[in-house]
């Protein structure tokens, strides 16, 4: 898959400029303590990806779960809609700088997975990719929380596929990049192994609460 290089660019160098203003940074909307630092609030819900929307019917849709795990699987969408479905609120901070507050989803726990699929005591990292080919990776211990979630509906609605239909991921604790949209294939490893914007330079732990934006 090729990527849209001048919007690479271009989210790489405002993700280095938000890191380096926002200590010194006072934005009106800081007062809401819900803000980690150089945030602001909108109340929109912008579309941010490199170039490319993938459209994945639900028919052609499927969840592959592997790596070191005891069970691997594969949900159709069918599989996917059988599981224990969930609604939850949650906050959700962009690394270019904006939020958007209380954010109502449905989805299936990550936690719920993990019970199917039983990660290996080896098992210390995840992998996500999505079917645009795009990665990004988290340690296992902070996929095992409860507030994470592949969800597929966003305030009522089908989750469309400008913002990652049918499903993405939801890791609130992380910038949102974290949250790999058009999920394809999640793999559990014993190493680490950066993602899309890792490798190009951006925060490896992703917390907004430290402005851990950018290398």
């Amino acid at each position: 898959m090729e990527f849209n290089e001048k919007t690479i660019q271009a989210k790489q160098k405002m993700a280095l400029h938000r890191r380096e203003i926002s200590g010194r940074e006072v934005d009106e909307d800081y007062q809401d303590e819900r803000l980690p630092p150089g945030q602001h609030i909108v109340n929109n819900w912008p579309v941010l990806d490199l170039g490319h929307k993938p459209h994945v019917s639900l028919e052609e849709w499927t969840l592959a779960v592997n790596g070191l795990v005891e069970h691997p699987i594969t949900w159709t969408w069918e599989d996917y809609q059988a599981q224990p479905q969930q609604p939850f609120v949650s906050n959700f901070h962009c690394v270019t700088s904006w939020s958007q507050l209380e954010m109502e989803w449905v989805g299936v726990s990550f936690q719920h997975l993990l019970s199917l699929v039983q990660p290996k005591p080896e098992a210390k990292y995840v992998l996500f990719e999505s079917y645009d080919d795009y990665t990004t990776n988290l340690p296992l211990s902070v996929c095992d929380d409860e507030d994470v979630f592949l969800v597929h509906t966003w305030n009522h609605r089908p989750l469309s596929k400008d913002h990652g239909g049918p499903v993405r991921m939801i890791i609130p604790k992380r910038y949102a990049w974290k949250g790999a949209k058009w999920i394809r294939t999640i793999t559990f490893g014993e190493k680490d192994q950066k993602g899309f914007w890792e490798v190009r330079g951006y925060s490896n732990t992703a917390l907004p609460w430290e402005n851990d934006r950018y290398g």
